[in-house]
């Protein structure tokens, strides 16, 4: 092996650096790409997140698309062409939630266009979170009724209103009942009575019976995903009193 000397190993040296520095350095364009791209979804609510790139500029834009796993052609999101914001609500786009999709972001300055940032692959059955339902309770003597109200989805039925995510994914609701009677609140008063209650989402109505007189009862509500056990945030408190 002979090394290369003079003049010409030194052009030729100058030659590969600058050929690297083209292909390897990052273009101005590219610096400006979103970061942290990734979906979010409550209820089916399936919206895109971002972040500005560490070089952000004034009136930087976004341009969104989406399509789903396997297709070869990319759909324009036709809300999120040239926002500036820095998320994209997709809920329509990716209104099945037993399908794949993916979705992806460039940003466009006085540079031009970034590359294409790719967000996860994404399948809302799986990924979604929910809220807890609402609740409406009624007392009758020692009898308590609770009517359960499931989340809705953003999708629309034919009639216009908003579908209910029972219609697109099983859930069970688990329903907390607390009171804090004078013996309770005098030996623990820092934790209530608890009884817990659990029915599926074909249920809208628990009745409670067995309750003890003239005693004030909470209630809160939360949503159960039985595939992963996941469960919603308490629903705020209701309070009613028996006779």
């Amino acid at each position: 092996m002979y090394a290369l000397t003079g003049p010409k190993s030194l052009e030729l040296v100058a030659a590969t650096l600058l050929l690297c520095w083209a292909d390897c350095s990052p273009s101005p364009q590219d610096e400006l790409a979103p970061l942290d791209v990734q979906f979010h979804s409550l209820d089916f609510r399936n919206v895109l997140h971002w972040k500005h790139p560490h070089k952000a500029v004034k009136n930087l834009t976004y341009f969104v698309q989406h399509k789903i796993y396997g297709d070869k052609e990319w759909i324009n999101s036709e809300d999120c062409q040239g926002i500036q914001s820095l998320e994209c609500d997709l809920s329509q786009a990716t209104s099945d939630p037993r399908e794949w999709y993916y979705a992806r972001i460039r940003s466009f300055s006085s540079a031009g266009f970034s590359s294409w940032v790719l967000s996860h692959r994404f399948y809302p059955q799986w990924e979604s979170t929910f809220s807890p339902p609402q609740i409406k309770v009624t007392v009758t003597g020692r009898i308590i009724s609770v009517q359960i109200r499931p989340p809705r989805s953003p999708l629309r039925g034919e009639k216009g209103s908003r579908i209910r995510v029972t219609k697109l994914q099983k859930l069970k609701f688990r329903i907390y009942v607390m009171h804090n009677d004078v013996e309770e609140t005098f030996t623990n008063p820092i934790f209530p009575k608890q009884e817990v209650y659990e029915t599926d989402s074909c249920s809208k109505e628990l009745v409670i019976e067995g309750l003890r007189p003239k005693t004030t009862y909470c209630l809160q509500a939360v949503s159960v995903t039985p595939r992963s056990g996941r469960q919603s945030s308490r629903s705020p408190s209701t309070c009613i009193s028996t006779h």
